[in-house]
């Protein structure tokens, strides 16, 4: 893991979800989702991901909720805070926020939908760099972007002083190991794919910005906890645990299913905002059965066989 501002980034980083409620961002139940994520051991806060719905987000109610997660944080973990845009100027806006807002890093995503060339993606990241002092996180998720910041223009972006890392949605595992080589342990490398994140440990990463996290984050932190300490039976036994709900949290598109699971758990509303709408009834029995698998709750619709035991 690597410091940053006097704090390690690794291990389990959650992409909050953004609780809605009757329309509006539902600063309570935000601010308590963080207090529990604290409390269940998560490394570290990421609001106004891609799983915080920040596409529906609008500017002032972005940056309250940045705002909201640095206050409820109060410096016991890091937060890194969403900037991204596929406008370069918002993200540079974004970034300077954060910045003043007391964020400890910034996750920036590549241009979605303009679909800009390596040179417009090394040029867009530089932008960001240039503009604030906070270290980066660059967010390489080309299902979402249509783009792919490929591993010859990573390594050139590691050449600014402020890019430190990398969340890598890809699904590609070479990846991971090709950074590790060309840029050292130094580097952070956070997978963005909770379903390969065992594989992605070990190939060189360091940790996850996890979408599972939201549901299940003391077991989450756990699987992070025993890979650090080499106690390979719990790892493999609390991977196992977290399969099915891996799987599940991503039957139809997120966050929908993860506001479901949220609350079930009774953490705050399924509300979501257009063009999202709440998962189907087929999705909802795929989510109880996982969430029970891994010990979550009881549901009544166990059908799963339940792997060790806690």
């Amino acid at each position: 893991m690597t410091k940053i501002k006097g704090s390690r980034i690794g291990g389990s980083l959650v992409a909050l979800a953004t609780p809605f409620r009757k329309g509006k961002v539902d600063l309570d139940a935000f601010q308590g989702l963080v207090e529990w994520h604290i409390a269940s051991g998560t490394h570290g806060l990421v609001p106004c991901g891609t799983t915080g719905e920040t596409p529906t987000l609008l500017d002032d109610e972005h940056k309250r909720v940045i705002e909201a997660c640095v206050e409820a944080a109060d410096g016991r973990v890091p937060v890194i805070a969403g900037a991204g845009s596929n406008a370069t100027q918002k993200s540079v806006d974004l970034a300077r926020f954060a910045e003043k807002s007391g964020a400890d890093a910034i996750l920036v995503i590549t241009p979605y939908y303009n679909k800009p060339t390596q040179e417009g993606i090394y040029q867009h990241f530089k932008a960001v760099n240039d503009s604030c002092g906070l270290p980066i996180i660059a967010y390489n998720v080309p299902g979402r972007t249509g783009v792919e910041i490929s591993v010859e223009t990573m390594i050139r972006l590691a050449g600014l002083k402020r890019v430190a890392g990398i969340k890598d949605a890809s699904v590609d595992l070479s990846r991971p190991l090709q950074l590790r080589v060309a840029l050292g342990d130094d580097f952070i490398q956070l997978s963005g794919e909770d379903a390969t994140v065992a594989a992605y440990l070990a190939q060189g990463g360091h940790g996850c910005i996890s979408v599972t996290a939201n549901v299940a984050p003391a077991l989450c932190a756990d699987l992070h906890n025993y890979w650090r300490k080499k106690d390979w039976k719990n790892f493999a036994r609390v991977r196992d645990m977290l399969s099915p709900l891996h799987k599940a949290l991503f039957a139809e598109t997120s966050p929908a299913p993860a506001k479901y699971c949220l609350a079930r758990l009774g953490k705050c509303a399924e509300d979501l905002r257009l063009p999202m709408v709440p998962v189907s009834e087929a999705t909802r029995r795929k989510l109880d059965e996982a969430m029970e698998f891994a010990g979550l709750f009881k549901t009544g619709r166990k059908t799963l066989k339940k792997v060790g035991k806690r």
